[in-house]
């Protein structure tokens, strides 16, 4: 068997192969509530033979959403809309998982196909926060400076969005800790110049991040993993960097995290981003290998041949696929298997279609 399509044991959780959704940004919620656009997006992948299908950027509190239309995990409400697509995706034998998130600096704006710009208080915009009052550019706001208050709230605010994550059926919870929202912005200097206990040295600005995995953790069934996704470096000198992630996920590694979804960018716009296929792997590579845990790869990664090259070098222990999927959601299915030979099992209903001979047409 091919190590894209071999299972793979988190806990006490069964994966059927490593091809993970990555969470992608779908902006069609209605005050943070799942839509049938989010069942059926999200189903299909599950139809087309994901190992595991992750939300959107799911936010802990309505602040936290990046914007008006991002889904939220906030309230019994929210769980309940939830339940349906767990379940269904669950039904075609993949595994459900959220990811939670706050956006900090770079909340309240439109979404992108409306030119991503800040949402006023008259459209239903709200003031942002962040670890201090540095604005991600200049058409953003000025984020308020995050008080103990606030602090301890955004704490709270993820302790019981992972109680309602487990009413609402999901196997895996990821942390949202890159691409520039709020728990990636306490981890970079450049962003986080506070002076106080969350600021300054590398240990406090891990603080937050860590006190808020470790509360995930523990809340969290044991039985069940919890992932963490980060971004591996700013792409930007004198920021966030690998040398930081490699102390962190070590961190995060005595805290019982399960894997590191390893990601880059996403704080400044400053980033000079090298982005071509598969340049974020090394990344995923150097954690797994530096620190001993399992890693995601995630990035420009699109041809089945490479993600398996991927996993049996060793380099990470899952792939994490976004646009591709975006693009083909019957990518595991009709593409990847058949290249790789694999003869696995497709929907019922779809069976018919299935390549009878191993070549990709």
């Amino acid at each position: 068997m091919s190590h894209l399509f071999s299972p793979i044991r988190f806990r006490e959780l069964q994966v059927k192969n490593r091809i993970f959704v990555s969470p992608m940004c779908q902006y069609s919620a209605k005050e943070g509530l799942a839509e049938t656009w989010h069942l059926v997006h999200l189903g299909s992948r599950a139809i087309g033979g994901a190992g595991i299908v992750f939300t959107e950027a799911t936010a802990v509190s309505s602040e936290g959403r990046i914007s008006p239309g991002d889904l939220g995990l906030w309230s019994d409400k929210h769980a309940e809309a939830l339940k349906p697509i767990t379940a269904f995706i669950k039904a075609q034998d993949s595994v459900a998982g959220v990811q939670l998130a706050h956006a900090g600096r770079k909340a309240s704006v439109q979404a992108p196909w409306l030119g991503g710009k800040p949402v006023g208080a008259d459209r239903g915009g709200w003031k942002v926060v962040g670890p201090s009052p540095l604005a991600f550019d200049s058409n953003h706001q000025t984020p308020q400076e995050m008080k103990e208050a606030d602090i301890e709230k955004v704490i709270l605010d993820f302790e019981n969005s992972t109680r309602w994550a487990e009413k609402a059926g999901f196997q895996v919870v990821e942390i949202h800790m890159a691409h520039g929202y709020l728990l990636h912005e306490f981890l970079s200097p450049l962003s986080n110049q506070r002076s106080d206990q969350y600021g300054g040295t590398l240990e406090n600005r891990m603080r937050l991040p860590l006190m808020i995995a470790e509360k995930v953790r523990r809340l969290w069934p044991q039985e069940l993993p919890v992932f963490v996704r980060i971004s591996a470096t700013d792409w930007i000198e004198g920021g966030w960097d690998l040398e930081q992630s490699i102390s962190f996920c070590r961190r995060l590694k005595t805290l019982s995290i399960d894997l590191i979804d390893t990601s880059t960018a996403g704080l400044a716009p400053q980033q000079k981003i090298p982005a071509a296929p598969l340049f974020q792997v090394p990344f995923a590579h150097q954690i797994k290998s530096k620190v001993d845990i399992r890693t995601g790869a995630v990035g420009l990664i699109t041809e089945p041949q490479e993600a398996e090259m991927i996993l049996q070098k060793g380099e990470a222990d899952a792939i994490f696929v976004g646009r591709e999927l975006l693009r083909n959601p019957y990518w595991p299915l009709n593409r990847a298997a058949v290249e790789l030979a694999e003869d696995i099992k497709w929907p019922d209903q779809y069976d018919r279609a299935k390549p009878r001979e191993h070549s990709h047409k």
